[in-house]
């Protein structure tokens, strides 16, 4: 197997970046650096990343619907509830949050060790679509959802939803939204672009997994055919 291979299936990084690694000589197989891009290793080789021993461990896909007041980290200095420790049971290799949530949004979150996947999902050229249910301090009006709608141009740029409407008819505090974009806090700016503030922000949609039949604060393992379609990117 190639060097690079074996360290992105130990969920540490995607194979890219183990390249980086392997190129700074932070990789050693055998006791031995490694700065040359495609050596290969055997199942006996002993590798280490910083000292650190590397293991190829089965890969792990995992879903949580992520409560209110959890960091999307898996440390935290200022000692705040992190996601790790809803999920510090369900199983024994290390996994990590894929991308992030702000502490007070709520919903899907993946968790994976397998560092491939995970960069597809999140690198800005890969952009996974992600649906929103979105609480406001007020009514939105009409005029600022056809304003939401054509795209607003922000510190960072312009966005543009790909769709946005009211939840229902009878409630215009509660807006759908449906975004690929991967900014920072982004729907969060948007509204507050237009003098509003959000109440409650639930995530209920990523890369084709939602949170149905998953109560909050709940996590369960992905189905392979799940996982197939993650890797196949047959989802949006």
């Amino acid at each position: 197997m190639r060097l690079n291979k074996f360290i992105a299936a130990s969920g540490i990084s995607s194979r890219r970046e183990a390249d980086q690694l392997i190129s700074a000589g932070l990789i050693s197989v055998n006791g031995k650096t490694i700065t040359e891009l495609g050596t290969k290793v055997s199942p006996g080789d002993e590798v280490k990343y910083n000292g650190e021993r590397i293991r190829n461990e089965r890969k792990v896909y995992l879903l949580l619907n992520k409560p209110k007041d959890y960091v999307t980290t898996t440390e935290d200095p200022k000692e705040r509830k992190t996601v790790m420790q809803l999920i510090m049971d369900a199983c024994s290799e290390r996994v990590y949050p894929v991308g992030r949530l702000d502490r007070n949004t709520t919903g899907v979150l993946l968790f994976t060790n397998d560092g491939d996947l995970a960069k597809k999902l999140t690198h800005p050229s890969h952009n996974k679509k992600k649906i929103y249910h979105v609480f406001l301090d007020k009514g939105l009006s009409g005029g600022d959802l056809k304003k939401l709608a054509e795209g607003i141009t922000l510190e960072d740029g312009f966005i543009q939803p790909d769709a946005i409407n009211y939840a229902s008819d009878e409630n215009k505090r509660e807006v759908g939204l449906e975004i690929h974009s991967g900014k920072n806090r982004i729907v969060r700016r948007m509204f507050e672009s237009l003098d509003y503030r959000i109440r409650k922000l639930d995530r209920v949609y990523f890369a084709g997994l939602t949170k149905k039949n998953l109560p909050r604060g709940k996590w369960r393992l992905l189905t392979e055919k799940e996982v197939t379609r993650l890797k196949m990117s047959a989802y949006e």
